[in-house]
């Protein structure tokens, strides 16, 4: 679904991508609410392959508004935000971390969006479309019609006007921080040199890239077959941005909004407020609500004290929630041995796998690499998560949600020892000369950030390594790292599949043409028998592209090595006693803020 980047992993974006206070996440599939992630590991990765399956796509009957009703669903009040770091960004087409990915299931609308069940069952409907599309020519063709009075917050109606430009403004350099899978099936890895100016000139994509041929008509023509493209268009990187009010690199700061709720005021870095948009009519949306009033946002308010405001369930924290917060690690034990309080709480695992990657402009040496892989403590970290409740030892690069994914197959011994293998790490610097062991590691300043630095620093000293920590903004950590030229050697960074794919892990971070500014391939590797891979599985049927995505990824991992894994993620969030409607949301793996109530 939508890979959620975050401190905790970008991703995610996926979807998801992803983690703002130690858990935003780049946006993807996850597992809904029913899941009793916890202690058994083994049980929590069975219940995780509820995200590999195949996504249906659905027609009309199910596009259509409004969405069912939320059982004991009540309409009105504010529900107060905790939140730790500000939102990366508003602007839908930047949009590719999970904090964001969140707070864009509330303002924006896209072609198409992701529906799910009650038992985490996902499908594809048409959100400002339809349907969830038409396809032709074996694929390389999808049409899209869009529904009636689909508005934005100012009234304008949408149009194929705006789908186009929202699609051609992607071409522009001032947008660096999204999805690239639409442009570049469009137009190429080079996709900028097609439309420089992003469609603010005079220039347009060829209508035998992208067709308008009428106000309610939008057609997508590739080289090759794309199935996934429903998929690809609910990612919130693709929401519209009316063609009217688009501000291009400003329009980060006051975005207009096509979805239930709309931006009332925002203080950088303080405070945002969304209130309900008069303009969204619940006719035409199968998936979001609009129960209460709005929204309020207060940032700067850390993991810990969110958990003890939530756990005291007090005043204003009653009708209180985490947003990509989790439950504070040393407070775990606190919310689960309370019957009471764990009732408050959503849970379930993550489609995400934290790595230590390297840059490999800066650590070339391989043995290097080896050593730093064999050193880390997974066991430390995933203590400082919240030992069993917040994440699993992760053995390779592939999660327990993705297809494909190989419970035993661990090339650097992670399972036998979690807590790091000295003495192989050790064996191997012995080579190594004195000047490339001392490494840069750049951390974010929030809470998790801090808890990663001391168990990274521990790990690695003790096997030699001369440790420089830098301390990097976690608003902005994503983009820091994302920067070719950025001054570090290590940072730990997260990935979740963007819809149950294995290209949507390999490509996105291991692919050589994403090296560039703003790229979600933080290792900048760039190797040939990769790109041979990747390519060739992308033009492969299914049962085929899975033995060549294993293929990639072995050779990823032993071959090259790139990021060091870490740990698979699991989620935690708790939420005040007036909340009603609260479930794990099998998108974005956090709450699902499109059906929530207050209950008086």
């Amino acid at each position: 679904m939508m890979s959620h980047r975050s401190l905790l992993s970008r991703r995610a974006q996926t979807l998801v991508i992803a983690v703002a206070a130690g858990s935003l996440a780049l946006t993807a599939c996850s597992k809904n609410e029913g899941g009793k992630s916890g202690t058994d590991s083994k049980k929590d990765q069975k219940e995780a392959a509820v995200q590999s399956k195949a996504v249906e796509y659905l027609g009309a009957a199910d596009s259509t508004g409004p969405a069912k009703d939320v059982a004991g669903a009540k309409s009105g009040g504010t529900i107060q935000i905790y939140q730790e770091t500000p939102l990366t960004h508003l602007d839908p087409g930047q949009i590719y971390v999970s904090d964001a990915g969140q707070i864009a299931n509330l303002l924006f609308r896209r072609l198409t969006q992701f529906q799910e069940d009650d038992k985490g069952n996902v499908s594809v409907v048409g959100d400002l479309a339809t349907d969830s599309g038409k396809s032709s020519d074996g694929g390389k063709t999808w049409t899209f019609t869009l529904k009636d009075g689909v508005k934005d917050q100012n009234g304008n109606v949408i149009t194929s006007a705006d789908v186009r430009h929202s699609v051609e403004r992607l071409y522009a350099k001032f947008i660096f921080d999204g999805p690239t899978y639409l442009q570049t099936w469009l137009s190429g890895a080079d996709y900028r040199k097609a439309l420089p100016d992003g469609g603010f000139g005079s220039k347009h994509l060829p209508a035998s890239v992208l067709d308008t041929p009428d106000d309610k008509t939008v057609i997508f023509h590739f080289d090759t077959a794309r199935p996934d493209l429903p998929q690809t268009l609910a990612m919130a990187g693709y929401g519209i941005v009316p063609a009217k009010t688009d501000t291009k690199a400003n329009y980060d700061k006051a975005p207009v909004a096509t979805g239930p709720y709309k931006i009332a005021s925002s203080k950088s870095g303080k405070s945002l407020v969304l209130v309900k948009n008069t303009n969204w009519d619940p006719k035409t949306d199968s998936v979001r609500h609009q129960y209460v009033d709005g929204f309020n946002f207060a940032f700067g308010i850390t993991e810990s004290t969110q958990t003890k405001r939530l756990i005291a369930d007090q005043g204003d924290s009653k009708n209180a929630m985490q947003f990509t917060g989790s439950v504070d690690a040393t407070q775990i034990q606190d919310v689960v041995k309370n019957t009471e309080t764990y009732k408050r709480t959503i849970k379930g695992y993550q489609p995400y796998v934290m790595t230590l990657t390297f840059n490999l402009d800066r650590v070339k040496d391989k043995k290097v690499r080896d050593a730093i892989t064999y050193a880390v403590n997974s066991k430390s970290l995933i203590a400082g998560e919240g030992g069993a409740y917040g994440g699993d030892v992760a053995p390779n690069l592939f999660a327990p949600t993705l297809p494909g994914y190989e419970a035993t197959y661990d090339p650097y011994g992670r399972l036998k020892t979690p807590q790091g293998n000295i003495a192989k790490a050790e064996e191997i610097l012995k080579s190594v000369p004195a000047a490339e062991k001392k490494v840069v590691f750049a951390y974010a300043n929030t809470e998790a950030g801090q808890r990663r630095k001391v168990a990274i620093e521990d790990a690695l000293t003790k096997v030699g390594f001369d440790v420089v920590s830098k301390e990097v903004d976690g608003a902005s950590y994503y983009e820091q790292i994302g920067k070719l030229d950025n001054p570090y050697d290590l940072y730990i960074t997260g990935w979740g599949q963007d819809w149950p794919s294995p290209g949507t892990v390999v490509t996105p971070i291991y692919d050589g043409d994403q090296v560039a500014d703003g790229s979600s391939n933080y290792s900048h590797i760039n190797d040939p028998k990769v790109q041979e891979l990747i390519k060739k599985a992308l033009t492969q049927q299914p049962t085929e592209a899975a033995k060549t995505w294993r293929e990639a990824h072995h050779y990823i991992l032993e071959k090259v090595n790139p990021a060091a894994p870490l740990w698979y993620t699991k989620q935690l969030q708790l939420f005040g006693s007036n909340i009603g409607g609260a479930r794990y949301s099998s998108v974005s793996s956090y709450i699902d803020v499109t059906r929530l109530y207050l209950k008086s």
